[in-house]
C-alpha cells in the first residue's frame, strides 16, 4: 500500500497555503493558542567537563527531579562530528522519494525500524507533520543494516563514529543519575539491561508547514525509553509542559538535550520525572532532530529498584517486560 509521506504533502500544501484536515489539531492542542509566547524556557544547562563530581551529581539529580529535561555542554562529542551526523541525515531526506522508500518499514512489519510516517494511535485520527527514520545503532548484535541508508555513502561510517562517542556520554549520565539516587554508579544501567541496553536512533524530519499555528510535528508525550540524548538543528521546535504551560526550549549550539524517559521514572520509583514534551513546526524552514533512545532489551523486566522502595515509599509502578510496556503505551492501554 502506497503511504503518503508528509514531505510530499508539504510540497503541495506550501503551494496552496493550506494543510489537510487530519493535520489540524483540536483547539486545545494548537500551538497558537497553547504556547506561552515570547518566553524561552531556560532548562538547566550542565557542563559535563566540570571536575567536581559531587556537584555534577547534585545538578543532574535536581534537573531530573524538577524538570525531567536538561542540556549538557562540553560533553566531549566534537562539534564537527555532530555536523557530519546532521549533514548525512539531511542528505538522506533530500534523496528522491523512491530511494528513501527502499528502507521503508515493510508491510505488516511490527517493529519500528525503517523509514516511515505514522507511528502510533492518535486521538481522533490526527497526524503529526513529520516523517522519520529509525534504526538501532548499538549493540552490534541488535543492528539490522537493512534499515540503514546506503546513500549518502558516508552515512554508516558517520553514524558508527557518532555512536562510539555517544556511548561514553550515555554511561557517564547513567552513572550520575545512579549516584543521584544514592546508588552505586552502575546500578541504574544494570536495572535497564546493562551492556544489552539498546541505542535506537531516530531522525525526525519536519518539513516547512504553511499553517504552523494549527499543526504539531509530534503530539504531547513522554518518551518510553530510559533516557533520550537528542541533537536538534537550529530551527526552534521543542516545547516542554511546565507549571501548566507549553514553553519553547532555548536552543544552544552543540549542546545535547537529555530527556528523562518513562523507564528512569519507573526504576527511580518516581523520584526522577519523565518529561512531557511536543514538537512544533516552522513556516519557512525544515526542522530536524536526532534523538537516540536508550531502551532496555524487549524481554528485560524494569521496575522500581528494590533499594529505593520501603514501607514508607512502596512501589508506585509495576515491574514488567519492556516490550509489554511499549505495547501498552503505543496502544493507549493502562500500564
Amino acid at each position: 500500500m502506497e503511504v503518503e509521506r508528509v514531505q510530499e504533502i508539504a510540497t503541495l500544501s506550501n503551494l496552496n497555503g493550506t494543510i489537510p484536515s487530519e493535520f489540524i489539531r483540536l483547539e486545545n492542542e494548537q500551538p497558537a493558542t497553547t504556547t506561552l509566547h515570547g518566553v524561552l524556557l531556560e532548562v538547566p544547562v550542565i557542563d559535563l567537563s566540570q571536575t567536581d563530581n559531587e556537584s555534577l551529581v547534585a545538578l543532574i539529580s535536581k534537573a531530573s527531579k524538577d524538570w525531567g529535561i536538561f542540556q549538557v555542554v562540553n560533553h566531549g562529542i566534537p562539534s564537527e562530528l555532530i555536523s557530519k551526523l546532521q549533514n548525512v541525515g539531511k542528505e538522506f531526506f533530500e534523496l528522491p522519494q523512491e530511494e528513501k522508500e527502499v528502507i521503508a518499514k515493510p508491510d505488516g512489519y511490527k517493529g519500528v525500524e525503517g523509514y516511515g510516517t505514522k507511528l502510533q494511535k492518535e486521538v481522533q485520527g490526527k497526524k503529526g507533520w513529520m516523517d522519520h527514520l529509525f534504526h538501532i545503532v548499538w549493540p552490534p548484535s541488535f543492528i539490522n543494516y537493512q534499515f540503514w541508508p546506503k546513500n549518502p555513502p558516508s552515512y554508516r561510517d558517520t553514524n558508527e563514529e557518532y555512536t562510539q562517542s555517544l556511548i561514553g556520554v550515555a554511561n557517564k549520565l547513567l552513572g550520575l543519575l545512579s549516584k543521584g539516587l544514592g546508588l552505586e554508579e552502575d546500578e541504574v544501567k544494570q536495572a535497564l539491561g546493562g551492556e544489552d541496553l539498546i541505542y535506537m536512533l531516530k531522525i525526525n524530519y519536519y518539513p516547512p508547514c504553511p499553517c504552523p499555528e494549527l499543526a504539531l510535528g509530534v503530539a504531547p508525550h513522554t518518551d518510553m525509553s530510559s533516557i533520550t540524548i537528542l541533537v536538534p538543528n537550529e530551527v526552534q521546535g521543542l516545547q516542554v509542559f511546565k507549571d501548566g504551560q507549553w514553553y519553547d526550549v532555548a536552543y544552544i549550539p552543540n549542546a545535547l538535550i537529555i530527556h528523562i524517559g518513562d523507564q528512569i521514572e519507573i526504576l527511580s520509583n518516581g523520584k526522577y520525572k519523565s518529561v512531557y514534551h511536543r514538537s512544533t513546526v516552522n513556516k519557512e524552514k525544515t526542522r530536524m532532530s536526532w534523538p537516540v533512545f536508550l531502551e532496555p532489551p524487549p524481554e528485560f523486566e524494569v521496575g522500581p529498584i528494590p533499594k529505593l522502595v520501603n514501607k514508607d515509599d512502596p512501589p508506585k509502578y509495576k515491574t514488567k517486560k519492556y516490550k509489554d510496556y511499549v505495547y501498552c503505551k503505543l496502544n493507549k492501554l493502562p500500564q
